[in-house]
């Protein structure tokens, strides 16, 4: 059925509204478990980097034990976020809250998510800045000089270029890819791998002790481990209390979980069960690599110095290997340049990550579509953007680039988000009592009651760490419950100002948007060997213009697509829905493109389609809609030969057959770049159409009476090119074709074939 959008519009009477085809999964990219488990660790894994140090200055040298055991909860936690993803397609914390106990505890639960991801980039950065800083004070103290950089100034130094960095990158809308957390992860399974086997080397010559357990003797507390309970004997006379209060500094080991909901769209068929991998991969990875890490740094770097590494522990565990120093160094140099690759990636995802959660709020009424405003040259929320780093910033200045400052703040966010999503679930068991492909385990059946066993015991797990953090976690309580009631506050204020402006919009055209699973020809209602228009911004339409300069509409049909991406980290909060993927951004767009078209007397149809790689979104468009051209406004971040190699690309990773196509660049100044996508005719100019007619009169007239044709001479030309450069004469050949390509360069026309 289709669907009005409830936009009144003064241009109702001159024209019904237009249809809009929203394809909500045709265009979605989709990767394996690895890569999904991958992109999961490249944000999980970075918290093995600080968490066991930062738990240690809490708690003493009893913090592995703790670490230990949040991983094993993490396991827990997995599974509840396995159970909403059977529930829901995007399993967030947003989408599950709302949906089991209302839009209030929702805004709650989005406000304290936002303080874990304003905080997840500072700290990343800083812990990056911190090995950098450590790793050059050390080469510098080898090499004898008196010059030492400071080391917290340095990292808030580094995390604040990374953060603008990454900022711009998002400004200009570069896209996420998993093949590079993939890679990333490569690299730090070989730096995971040696650390294991030289630390089980150094232990074996060295020999070591485990470190004590936990126990009411052996937790030692800092000065601001059990904050306003120092006015208590409890921490020190109740085991129960105790284990509380380390479980609750060792809690952001388990940051980035909730990563799991943002890639369950993406991972491949089976999914629920392809997540299930995932899950157990990252179980096992963050188990051996985050707590084995806390464990051998407290069983290899002595008593003594130990504390002075709390900012870059496992640089000092390389440094206290068992080994020559050059070695050493060279390993501690390769620890550092791996945690700043996975420490800032986890700056980009936080950034990202606040950026899709705003978006989300905003497209739920709760924020002003202002803030959803694109740049005008790039096309990404921008004045979201600003507004995220802004704070980031913020933060790293008030820190002063002190890691444990910025350690004990960041728990509050992790664990709410956490403790309010158990409790969404469980809700859910009895609102919403259905069937499920995954459900927590240990669940008891009495007649038709269940009672949630194993949900039941992780949900009052993590809702005592909670509590008992507001009482030990005095920076967190209070720079966390101040922001997450500022930010409430604005969300409601926001929400209920936003709705009575709803009608301010009464200049943009009403659509009805048909939901589909594809894009073809039929749902479309048109002709094969049509022309695909992809549209991103209002502001920059003129390849639309140029089409409809030169298309006759009545006789070859004009599709105008909007590709809605899917950003994976933010928060898992799109639905995949058609309310979803058109918001006011896209009324804007499409009403502009309407208009252009009524400009110009021609009938263009309309579609938006959710996608997560660009280039094969397009290109599978083009063929689902059998379409013979596809017209594209020049890219503001990438060069276009750069655009035509990623088109070929997508192009050979079509499934058969693979469509004829003909791409088309447009720029502001008019400027056409034309490639050519899958066999086809070459383009020859004047000189070579020349130069093949008198080689055709030279042979035919000395093989007469044989006919013999041009494409004959072309045939026969091709075979031997394609026999020499088999041969000996390959060098030569190529080395002739540059000489070819220097002497045109400048010359040639703006067509080309990738």
């Amino acid at each position: 059925m289709a669907q009005p959008v409830e936009v009144t519009t003064p241009n109702a009477a001159k024209r019904a509204a237009p249809n809009i085809l929203i394809a909500t999964t045709a265009m979605l990219a989709f990767i394996s478990f690895w890569r999904a488990a991958a992109v999961v660790l490249n944000d999980m894994g970075s918290s093995a980097f600080y968490a066991g140090a930062i738990a240690e200055h809490f708690i003493g040298k009893t913090a592995p034990w703790f670490i230990l055991a949040i991983m094993v909860l993490a396991y827990a936690v997995r599974a509840v976020y396995i159970e909403s993803c059977s529930m829901f397609v995007r399993g967030g914390v947003y989408r599950v809250v709302k949906e089991a106990m209302g839009s209030t505890l929702a805004k709650f639960s989005v406000s304290a998510l936002m303080f874990d991801y304003i905080l997840t980039g500072p700290i990343s950065g800083v812990s990056a800045g911190l090995y950098l800083t450590g790793l050059l004070n050390e080469v510098l103290g080898y090499a004898h000089t008196t010059f030492i950089l400071p080391m917290n100034a340095t990292a808030a130094f580094f995390a604040i270029i990374v953060t603008l960095f990454f900022w711009w990158e998002n400004i200009k809308g570069i896209p996420e890819s998993s093949e590079k957390a993939l890679r990333i992860m490569y690299v730090t399974t070989v730096m995971v791998v040696l650390m294991i086997v030289w630390c089980g080397y150094t232990l074996a010559v060295r020999g070591g002790h485990l470190p004590p357990l936990p126990r009411l003797s052996t937790i030692t507390y800092s000065d601001d481990a059990v904050g306003w309970l120092r006015y208590t004997r409890l921490p020190y006379t109740l085991t129960f209390v105790a284990i509380l209060i380390g479980l609750g500094h060792s809690v952001l080991a388990m940051s980035g979980e909730e990563t799991m909901a943002q890639v369950y769209r993406e991972i491949e068929h089976p999914k629920l069960k392809n997540l299930e991998k995932a899950g157990f991969v990252i179980f096992v990875y963050s188990l051996i690599f985050t707590a084995g890490t806390a464990f051998f740094v407290v069983m290899i770097i002595p008593d003594a110095v130990r504390s002075t590494f709390f900012d870059n522990p496992i640089g000092g565990l390389a440094m206290h290997l068992a080994g020559p120093l050059p070695l050493r160094i060279a390993f501690r140099a390769f620890v550092a340049v791996v945690g700043t690759l996975m420490l800032a990636g986890a700056v980009n995802t936080s950034i990202v990550g606040s950026n899709g959660v705003l978006n989300r709020v905003s497209e739920d009424g709760i924020l002003p579509h202002w803030f959803r405003h694109p740049h005008r040259r790039f096309g990404t929320s921008h004045r979201i953007l600003n507004l995220v780093v802004a704070l980031q910033l913020l933060t790293i200045l008030v820190s002063g680039g002190n890691i444990i400052i910025l350690g004990e703040a960041y728990a509050f966010g992790v664990m709410w988000s956490f403790a309010l999503k158990g409790l969404a679930v469980l809700v859910l068991r009895y609102k919403q009592p259905g069937a499920r492909e995954f459900r927590v385990p240990l669940n008891l059946k009495i007649g038709s009651i269940e009672i949630p066993i194993g949900l039941a015991i992780v949900t009052v797990i993590l809702f005592a760490l909670c509590i008992i953090n507001l009482f030990t976690k005095q920076v967190a309580t209070i720079s966390g419950v101040t922001f997450t009631l500022v930010f409430f506050a604005i969300f409601t204020i926001s929400e209920r100002t936003t709705r009575k402006r709803a009608s301010a919009h009464a200049e943009l055209d009403q659509f009805n948007l048909e939901p589909g699973d594809d894009l073809t020809p039929e749902a479309l209602a048109v002709r094969h060997g049509c022309v695909l228009v992809p549209v991103r911004n209002y502001n920059t339409l003129y390849n639309l213009r140029a089409v409809l300069d030169r298309v006759d509409t009545h006789k070859q049909d004009v599709v105008v697509l909007h590709l809605r991406f899917l950003q994976r980290a933010g928060g898992g909060e799109y639905e995949l829905s058609p309310e979803q993927l058109f918001s006011l951004e896209e009324q804007k767009l499409f009403t502009r493109a309407l208009e252009v078209s009524e400009k110009k007397g021609k009938t263009i149809h309309l579609a938006i389609a959710a996608a997560t790689e660009r280039w094969e979104a397009i290109i599978r468009a083009a063929q689902s809609l059998h379409a013979s051209a596809v017209v594209l406004g020049a890219s503001p971040t990438s060069p276009v030969a750069e655009e035509a190699r990623l088109a070929g690309l997508a192009w050979e990773h079509l499934s058969d057959p693979k469509p004829q196509l003909t791409l088309s660049i447009y720029f502001t100044t008019g400027e056409e770049h034309v490639f050519y996508l899958g066999p086809h005719a070459p383009h020859l100019t004047a000189k070579e159409i020349d130069l093949l007619h008198s080689i055709w009169l030279d042979v035919s007239n000395q093989l007469a009476p044989e006919e013999i044709h041009h494409h004959d001479i072309v045939h026969l030309a091709l075979e031997e090119l394609q026999a020499d450069l088999t041969r000996t004469k390959r060098e030569e050949i190529m080395r002739a074709l540059r000489i070819h390509l220097r002497a045109i360069r400048g010359h040639r026309v703006q067509q080309a074939e990738p």
